[in-house]
């Protein structure tokens, strides 16, 4: 029988995905993150936080790289 966990998982982010749309600015990634919006002007500067794109003069950040990001934090080993 199958495994249709992945499945689901994959259904679910698409779903997720969907309902945020392609695209956000500053104010909901920072929400979603949980952390001021400040900070995510500062990751920018220092060239370490999600990638984040111009559209005119507006930032605006793809779900999918902050998504790609924030696994990316939780990668390393916390054992020294």
């Amino acid at each position: 029988m199958p495994n249709t966990s992945s499945r689901s998982t994959n259904a679910s982010a698409a779903a997720e995905t969907a309902r945020r749309g392609p695209l956000a600015g500053p104010q909901e990634v920072a929400a979603y993150l949980r952390v001021p919006v400040k900070t995510l002007y500062q990751w920018k500067y220092r060239g370490i936080g999600p990638n984040v794109h111009k559209v005119g003069r507006h930032l605006r950040y793809r779900w999918s790289e902050v998504d790609a990001w924030v696994n990316a934090q939780s990668a390393y080993d916390l054992a020294v």
